[in-house]
């Protein structure tokens, strides 16, 4: 009997889905897009978002809105390892930078109790410095302290054009991705500012990537082995799973410059485990728990979980290695007699920050407020409630004598309202088909969204909802996807429902590109003349927030 025959016997003997060739076309594309223009396409978009970014980066030339908190914490970071109080806070200090001054801290100086940890403001102030370093400019600038922003905004879309490359096989629909979250107002002005959310979507985003490359190489596996002859059914361990550890990293860097990226470590740690056990079952694993739990769940707590917790930790080096920081030296010599000497150091330390902790978590529970744009979580998708960052009613420059600049920190309401039907087609499409796809980015959504209605006291942004924007990006772009077919879905009919999904594609794009362009001049401190700024705001709430009618 020839090696051949063999070979066809024994996939006789296989169940028909559990064959080689079966879990190859069901784990690997079967067309899979040029790798170079994948990459490509990611690099032209990011630089499009980038050069909208950049222009006019400096303007207001001033603090304003929440830069007053972090760009001069930043500033601290960098200088003393720890955040410091600034002088007569806030408007001295704001004053003082303002006129080109960098001495902003009070003498002596003490260290500033914070309620966000320091990753985001440890990029801001590498920004600053990066500015610096590249002869762009000066430090302790606008632009130096939005710099970061800037490239974490162009990092974002990039990474956004290479998952949904990843996930749809498409560059077009990838491409598509990019060129509407760097189409979004909300997204836009968030990029431009020195805050920490769009550190805090980068980092989530990031740690959503690497997870589904991690789903892509581990069903790599499970296809080679299959075609090498193993027995699926007693297939252990998997080897390292490298881009699950760095998405570890990446949400530790998350949690480390907002504890709400915790909600989205907990749903993407579960999202990854539920992969893992779905790719053992689809390669023949019958009842495959004990395996799954001992060789992809509790490695995947370490990996993502723990991993993420180091990282936490160790971005407050600072604090840690520094004297005088709020709260550092609050147990030194308070701790009992039997911690030795030797530890005693940092033992106090820790305590301190464990401490410090406490009173951050105090802080947001009892935290209250009645600004004018405080916004409810269900306001957020349709755009309710924007934040007025930046409004100058005395401006000149627009042609007339009434100019007006503002920044209306806004997501662009065609890409937000869109989002609704999306989602409405993704969770019928999950519904039905139980497709990976719709799951991830409908979990992605929840994690993003749906803890903040537990906190209703809570005073709350629409700028909260940046993180979950990429998701839902996604969305839409998987719903045009599902629009527009494939060749190889009924090919009778596919060339006149490609046409008309090409349609529905276009005018799409083509309105999200008139509406950021219509919304340009109000988010981006354009001067305009003060008619036509309150038409470009289509709504009194956009204006007023809480005081409008």
């Amino acid at each position: 009997m020839t090696s051949t025959a063999l070979s066809s016997e024994a996939e006789a003997e296989t169940p028909p889905q559990h064959r080689p060739s079966t879990l190859r076309s069901r784990f690997l594309p079967s067309d899979p897009p040029p790798r170079w223009l994948g990459w490509l396409g990611a690099a032209l978009v990011a630089a499009f978002a980038g050069a909208l970014r950049f222009v006019n980066l400096g303007l207001p030339a001033r603090i304003y809105f929440d830069e007053t908190y972090y760009a001069k914490d930043a500033y601290g970071l960098w200088n003393f390892g720890h955040e410091r109080e600034p002088v007569e806070e806030p408007v001295e200090a704001d004053q003082l930078l303002q006129q080109g001054g960098q001495d902003i801290f009070s003498s002596p100086g003490a260290g500033d109790f914070v309620v966000h940890p320091p990753v985001g403001k440890w990029m801001i102030a590498l920004g600053d410095w990066l500015w610096s370093a590249l002869s762009l400019g000066t430090t302790m600038t606008p632009e130096a302290w939005r710099f970061a922003s800037v490239l974490a905004g162009i990092a974002s879309v990039f990474i956004l054009v290479r998952v949904a490359t990843r996930m749809t096989r498409s560059v077009l629909l990838g491409c598509t991705a990019g060129v509407i979250l760097a189409l979004d107002g909300l997204h836009f002005t968030l990029s431009r500012i020195a805050m920490l959310d769009i550190f805090l979507t980068l980092w989530v985003l990031a740690g959503f990537a690497c997870l589904v490359v991690d789903r892509d190489r581990n069903r790599e596996r499970l296809v080679r082995l299959a075609e090498a002859g193993r027995d699926m059914a007693s297939v252990g361990w998997l080897g390292m799973r490298w881009w699950r550890l760095a998405a570890g990293l990446c949400f530790g860097l998350a949690a480390g410059t907002k504890w709400s990226a915790l909600f989205f470590v907990a749903a993407f740690g579960l999202l990854t485990v539920a992969w893992d056990y779905g790719a053992r079952t689809s390669a023949g694993q019958h009842r495959p728990f004990w395996r799954w739990l001992g060789l992809d769940a509790i490695p995947a707590f370490v990996q993502t979980v723990v991993v993420g917790a180091i990282v936490y930790l160790a971005s407050w080096s600072g604090w840690l290695f520094t004297g005088g920081g709020y709260n550092r030296d609050r147990f030194e010599g308070a701790l009992p007699a039997w911690v030795p000497e030797f530890l005693s150091g940092p033992a106090e330390a820790l305590a301190g920050l464990w401490d410090y902790h406490r009173k951050m978590m105090d802080f947001h529970d009892g935290l209250t407020s009645d600004h004018t744009y405080i916004s409810q979580p269900w306001e957020w998708i349709i755009m309710r409630t924007p934040v007025m960052f930046h409004y100058d009613g005395q401006a000149v420059g627009c042609g007339s004598g009434n100019c007006v600049t503002s920044i209306v920190s806004i997501g662009t309401p065609v890409v937000w309202w869109l989002s609704i039907l999306a989602l409405v087609v993704l969770t019928g499409w999950w519904a039905t088909f139980r497709d990976w796809r719709a799951g991830a980015v409908l979990l992605g959504v929840a994690a993003g969204w749906l803890p903040w209605f537990a906190f209703p006291d809570r005073p709350m942004f629409l700028f909260y909802a940046l993180p979950f924007l990429p998701f839902l990006v996604l969305a839409i772009v998987l719903m045009l996807g599902l629009v527009m077919g494939s060749n190889e879905e009924s090919p009778r009919f596919a060339p006149y429902r490609r046409a008309a999904g090409g349609v529905v594609f276009g005018v799409v794009l083509l309105l999200v590109i008139a509406h950021f362009a219509y919304l340009y001049p109000v988010i981006s401190a354009y001067p305009v003349d003060r008619e036509s700024w309150g038409h470009q705001l289509w709504f009194d709430v956009w204006i007023y927030g809480r005081d409008a009618g």
